[in-house]
């Protein structure tokens, strides 16, 4: 333990570390691909998609992936050459994996899993462009009321990857769903060339339309507002019991610019204790939500994460909490104006640099 401890210290940071200020989640590429198929896989996003990405500002990519997607040789292929077009349109690239059916809590062979993906993977980053390619340890770690027991088995992928990747920025977060809660309980590694993730979809009732419930009209939540607004006049909005209750709940919590901020300067406070960087990876909030509550808490946060200088990611660009492209995109995708608008960014039409 002293010996790795010592070998992390050592690791500096580089001088040109990952751009990571605007940013967007590809959710589907390689995670819920149309095909599987290494020649349909390799033509999901075009390259006048990418390009219209950058010309509209965005400077990373987060690549969410499924580990038995990439599994063998042809896909793996096919990934390494998706990172190096998408770093070639002048974007970094977070390469996260988002494991399906893992049980990381309770199994030792997915625990291991985990860490063999890295050892099969940080090898094959290692030839791409070091200044621009982040690996992350692993999306939304769950490990409920367990914080030591993540923090152990993310040291553990931290070296594996270490062993590949000397000088790569790595990506870590906090249990809990990679939350702020889960963030607050993490104690920052040793080594310094490393960014800490933060996800943020406050208030879910908002933001998914309360998709953690199964008794409620989610028809009727999408007439939320943002900001919220009498308990009593969002309760009249339903017409069953569940539904006004949580409606009333929601409103009653006051959710407006300065609880977001709050919030936010939670885990800001926890950078700054620790001197570390911090990254939202993700945020977002439904297309079905009714567009004037959904732009106003898109523009809210993202200025609030902007005036804090946190760089920050939608998710996603093939989502519905964020530009909702059908997956596979067109060669010529249209972003959704009003959510550029509300990102801060250029008001493009189609995402694609004539």
């Amino acid at each position: 333990m002293v010996l790795t401890l010592l070998w992390l210290l050592s690791c500096a940071q580089p001088a040109d570390a990952a751009t990571l200020s605007r940013g967007v989640n590809i959710t589907n590429w390689f995670r819920y691909p149309p095909s599987r198929d290494s020649a349909v896989l390799a033509r999901y996003l075009s390259d006048q998609a990418l390009a219209g990405l950058h010309a509209a500002g965005f400077d990373f990519v987060r690549l969410a992936i499924d580990p038995d997607v990439v599994a063998g040789a042809g896909p793996s292929a096919v990934l390494i050459a998706a990172i190096r077009r998408i770093e070639a349109h002048g974007m970094a690239v977070i390469v996260s994996p988002h494991p399906r059916a893992w049980n990381l809590e309770i199994s030792a062979a997915d625990r291991e899993r985990l860490r063999a993906f890295w050892r099969d993977m940080a090898p094959k980053l290692a030839a791409l462009d070091q200044a621009r390619t982040v690996p992350e340890v692993l999306n939304e770690p769950v490990f409920p009321n367990d914080p030591a027991a993540w923090a152990a088995l993310q040291h553990l992928v931290l070296v594996d990857i270490r062993s590949a990747l000397p000088h790569a920025t790595v990506m870590l977060t906090g249990q809990d769903w990679g939350s702020i809660g889960g963030l607050l309980a993490l104690t920052p590694e040793a080594d310094r060339n490393v960014v800490y993730s933060v996800h943020f979809y406050d208030p879910a009732e908002l933001t998914s339309l309360a998709a953690y419930r199964h008794d409620v009209d989610h028809v009727a939540l999408r007439l939320l507002p943002f900001p919220a607004e009498t308990p009593s006049r969002c309760a009249a909005m339903a017409a069953d019991q569940p539904t006004r209750d949580l409606m009333q709940y929601y409103c009653s919590l006051g959710w407006d610019a300065e609880r977001i901020a709050v919030s936010i300067d939670r885990a800001l406070a926890w950078s700054r204790r620790y001197d570390v960087r911090l990254v939202v990876g993700e945020f977002g909030a439904s297309a079905e939500l009714n567009t004037t509550a959904r732009l106003a808490w898109l523009t809210t946060v993202r200025s609030a994460f902007d005036v804090r200088h946190l760089g920050w990611a939608l998710w996603g660009y093939d989502d519905i909490m964020g530009f909702a492209l059908k997956p596979p995109p067109d060669a010529r995708p249209m972003l959704d104006p009003g959510v550029l608008s509300a990102l801060g960014m250029a008001a493009l039409g189609m995402a694609a640099a004539k």
